[in-house]
């Protein structure tokens, strides 16, 4: 039996059942954009994340871009103004600034724990830096206390991309509310997932949060009467209903994630393989689960021919798209090192002990072969 990267089928079978009753229930009250279900979700997530303010919107690139938006409307930023990103983080960190006309100044990451800090942040700085985006990627939070120190002592607004760390937490707070924003995604495949495209935006100042729910509506407030220049950006009645059911189950999902990741960190042990590097276990909830191997290639094909499924987050780096081949001129070796070695193996909480063991017996087991002796595998 194939184990697949990631089963979404069994993971939303669980909730089925409770699913359908508030699916039919939206469908029923006939209100089906920014009803009851919609503020009911807003209310609880604020109350998950411990911040003051939720608004929920179409997607994770949304949310990341209307905060950037609403900066923007306020004066507290201008065109032209560059924007700290990680070099290895998923393109949409980078299309949200990109689509606000601000400048992409891309970020190595610290190369044990593939989260920025501050050291590779004050190699990147510009004297027309603005803002900080800290992705906590693969679910493990970025060293935050360090980050906003540094940005209040420098004035720097932090824009949080917490798509891939729902749930994480650490002295300085909880994913979302440490720095000025956070922004989250809940694409399906996410620790809190919809059955369909959604996020949203986390933030204690009120005054964001007015400007960027009116942005995420066509700019309004009142219908009709349009502030701004907005977009329509809006999480769906149904969406919200869906994500209210498994946010009751999201400390458990997570708790059941990292149960597997301790499964994995005590029990691999090839040689070949290099385990993830962990200091603070409640700061990462387990999005993925990511290895490196100078024998990329050797190792897909292995784990492929025992029916496991792996993939590879990112195997092209933002500076190496067509989309962005104004940085194309950059040199980025941690980042390209890390895109030639990095793979993602299967974790989710429907992943039973017994699909477990067979991965971590089949990675022990695993030899690279004479073709594969360089680092890409």
């Amino acid at each position: 039996m194939m184990i697949p990267f990631l089963d979404l089928q069994t993971l939303n079978l669980k909730y089925q059942d409770d699913i359908k009753l508030v699916c039919n229930s939206v469908i029923e009250s006939g209100r089906y954009i920014r009803g009851e279900q919609v503020e009911a979700f807003e209310a609880e997530f604020s109350n998950f994340c411990h911040v003051k303010h939720t608004i929920s919107v179409g997607s994770g690139l949304d949310a990341l871009s209307l905060v950037l938006k609403a900066w923007l409307q306020q004066g507290k930023l201008k065109e032209g103004d560059d924007v700290l990103v990680p070099a290895n983080t998923f393109i949409a960190t980078a299309l949200a600034v990109s689509m606000n006309n601000l400048n992409v100044v891309l970020v190595e990451p610290d190369p044990k724990t593939f989260n920025i800090s501050l050291a590779t942040i004050k190699n990147s700085l510009t004297n027309k830096t603005k803002v900080i985006i800290p992705v906590h990627l693969y679910g493990k939070l970025a060293p935050m206390e360090e980050i906003m120190t540094f940005a209040r002592e420098n004035s720097l607004l932090v824009l949080e991309d917490c798509a891939q760390a729902v749930g994480a937490y650490c002295n300085q707070g909880y994913a979302g509310n440490i720095a000025d924003a956070g922004a989250f995604s809940f694409y399906p495949g996410k620790n809190l997932g919809a059955l369909g495209d959604g996020g949203a935006i986390t933030t204690n100042d009120k005054v964001l949060a007015d400007i960027i729910k009116a942005l995420s509506n066509y700019g309004s407030h009142d219908k009709y009467i349009h502030s701004y220049q907005g977009i329509n950006s809006r999480l769906d009645e149904i969406q919200a209903a869906i994500l209210r059911v498994k946010l009751k189950y999201l400390t458990s999902e997570n708790a059941q994630r990292a149960n597997i990741a301790q499964n994995y960190l005590q029990n691999i042990s090839s040689p070949f393989i290099e385990l993830p590097a962990i200091e603070d276990e409640t700061s990462h909830v387990w999005h993925l689960f990511v290895i490196k191997t100078n024998h990329r290639q050797a190792l897909i094909d292995h784990l492929a021919k025992q029916n496991i499924e792996t993939i590879i987050h990112y195997p092209i780096g933002i500076h190496r798209q067509k989309a962005y081949q104004n940085l194309a001129h950059l040199t980025l070796p941690e980042t390209e090192e890390l895109q030639e070695s990095i793979l993602s193996i299967p974790i989710y909480s429907s992943l039973t002990t017994v699909q477990q063991a067979q991965i971590i017996n089949t990675m022990n087991k695993f030899t690279p072969t004479h073709y594969s002796i360089n680092k890409s595998g």
